[in-house]
C-alpha cells in the first residue's frame, strides 16, 4: 500500500512460499493456496433454539477420538468472537442431524465435535490455531507425516449455513465403507496415544521470495493474515523473521554488481541494509502482540562513467538505511517495511584521467625523487664535515 491509496492484496504471482524447518531448509514443494474462500453465509439466516450435538474435546481425549473416528470434524472456536458465534448454532443443528444419520454407535464412521481454545490453550497451539473458527477434517491413519510430523489434516472453507456444513459432511462419509463401525466399535478403549507424535515442529516457519513492483512514493510492505470471516488471536501469532535478501530496483547481474562494488567502496554496506539481519521473538505472554517494523529510507544512486570522452551510465541502483523497532499492539502481528523515497540522489562518476596528465604526474615523481635525494645527500655531506671539524679541534 502506498500514500496515495494504492493497494495490492493477497499477491501470489510474483511472490512464492515455502514451508521450512528450524534451518530454514524447505520441508517441501511450492505452497499454492489456490483461490482465496469467500464466505458468504456464516451461519444460518434464521436463529433457532439448538441443542449442543457435537462432542466437546480436551486435551485427554482428542486422541482417543481421533484414532477412534475415520472421520473427525472438529470446529476449534473461541467463545468471545464473533464469527465463532456465528456458526455455532449452524454448527449443533449439524451435528445433531449427522448424529442421527450416522449414529457413534452403530455407524461410527463421522463425529462432529468442538473445542474451545480458550479453555484448551495448548491443545489448539498443538494444532497452530490462530483464526477462529477453524475446521479441521481428521482421517484415520492419515494424520500425521513420517518427515517433520507435520499434520496432514484438511480445512474446510466452505459456507457454514446448516444445508452446507450438512452436505459437506455427507461427502466426507461417502468413500468410507459403511463396514467401518465395526473397527470404530473395537477401538473405544480409553487409551491415550502419546501426544509428542502428533504435534507438528513449533519451531518451522515459512519463506518467502519474489518481488513486488511499487509506485515512486512513499509506502509499504506488509506481510499480516487477514481473512473476512476468522477472528485472529493476536497472542498465537510470531512474526519472527530472518532477512535473507531485500532490495530495491532490478537485481544486479554478477558482473554489473563487480562493478558497483568498485566504484562505490563507500556505499557498499547501504545496498542492502537488512540482508544478513535476524528479528525474533521468543513466544511467551511477555512477548506476545509484537509487531516488527522496519523504517527504510531510500536513495537513488547513478553510476556514471566516461571512457573515450563519452559519458555512459553504468548502472542505476537505490541504495536505504533503515531502523527497525519492536512494537506491542492489541492487534494482529504484523511485519511491516516502510519505504520513503528522498527527495536527494547520489550522482557517482569515473573520470579518466589524460595522458598529459599523467605525464606529469610521472615527471613530479621524478623531480620529488631528485629533490630528496638531493635534500638526504646535503644532510648527510653537512654532518660527515661537522664530525671532522670536531675531531680536528681535539688533537690541537
Amino acid at each position: 500500500m502506498s500514500v496515495m491509496c494504492w493497494e495490492q492484496l493477497n499477491i501470489t504471482k510474483t511472490v512464492r512460499k515455502f514451508s521450512i524447518d528450524r534451518n530454514l531448509v524447505p520441508t517441501g514443494s511450492e505452497f499454492h493456496p489456490g483461490p482465496i474462500p469467500i464466505v458468504n453465509k456464516h451461519g444460518d439466516d434464521v436463529e433457532e433454539d439448538h441443542v449442543d450435538g457435537s462432542v466437546p474435546l480436551s486435551s485427554r481425549n482428542f486422541d482417543s477420538y481421533s484414532h477412534q473416528y475415520p472421520v473427525l470434524v472438529v470446529n476449534f472456536y473461541a467463545p468471545w468472537c464473533y464469527w465463532s458465534n456465528r456458526l455455532k448454532p449452524s454448527w449443533e443443528k449439524t451435528a445433531k442431524i449427522i448424529r442421527e444419520r450416522y449414529d457413534p454407535e452403530m455407524d461410527g464412521r463421522i463425529l462432529l465435535g468442538k473445542v474451545d481454545c480458550t479453555e484448551e490453550v495448548d491443545l489448539c497451539r498443538r494444532h497452530h490455531i490462530q483464526g477462529y473458527p477453524s475446521i479441521r477434517v481428521f482421517r484415520k491413519g492419515s494424520d500425521i507425516k513420517d518427515n517433520q510430523g507435520h499434520h496432514d489434516h484438511e480445512s474446510y472453507y466452505g459456507e457454514r449455513d446448516t444445508e452446507s456444513l450438512v452436505a459437506a459432511m455427507e461427502t466426507y462419509v461417502a468413500n468410507i465403507p459403511k463396514e467401518a463401525h465395526v473397527l470404530a466399535l473395537e477401538d473405544k478403549s480409553n487409551r491415550t496415544v502419546d501426544p509428542a507424535k502428533r504435534p507438528a515442529p513449533m519451531t518451522g516457519g515459512c519463506r518467502v521470495e519474489g518481488f513486488v513492483r511499487v509506485k515512486r512514493v512513499p509506502g509499504s510492505v506488509v506481510i499480516s493474515a487477514r481473512s473476512g470471516s476468522h477472528s485472529f488471536d493476536p497472542s498465537q501469532i510470531n512474526v519472527s523473521h530472518y532477512v535473507t535478501q531485500f532490495s530495491f530496483g532490478k537485481k544486479l547481474s554478477p558482473r554489473m554488481f563487480y562493478e558497483f562494488l568498485r566504484l562505490t567502496p563507500y556505499l557498499r554496506g547501504y545496498h542492502d541494509r537488512l540482508a544478513g539481519q535476524s528479528y525474533i521473538v521468543k513466544h511467551g505472554e511477555v512477548n506476545a502482540n509484537v509487531t516488527i517494523e522496519h523504517y527504510l529510507q531510500v536513495v537513488k544512486t547513478e553510476l556514471v562513467t566516461q571512457r573515450s570522452s563519452k559519458e555512459l551510465k553504468v548502472l542505476e541502483e537505490y541504495e536505504y538505511t533503515a531502523h527497525s523497532s519492536l512494537v506491542h499492539s492489541f492487534y494482529v502481528p504484523v511485519v511491516k517495511f516502510h519505504f520513503e523515497p528522498s527527495p536527494m540522489q547520489v550522482l557517482v562518476t569515473e573520470v579518466p584521467k589524460s595522458f598529459s596528465h599523467f605525464i606529469t604526474n610521472v615527471c613530479a615523481i621524478i623531480g620529488g625523487v631528485f629533490t630528496v635525494a638531493g635534500i638526504l645527500d646535503s644532510i648527510f655531506h653537512n654532518t660527515l664535515r661537522m664530525v671532522k671539524k670536531v675531531e680536528l679541534g681535539k688533537n690541537i
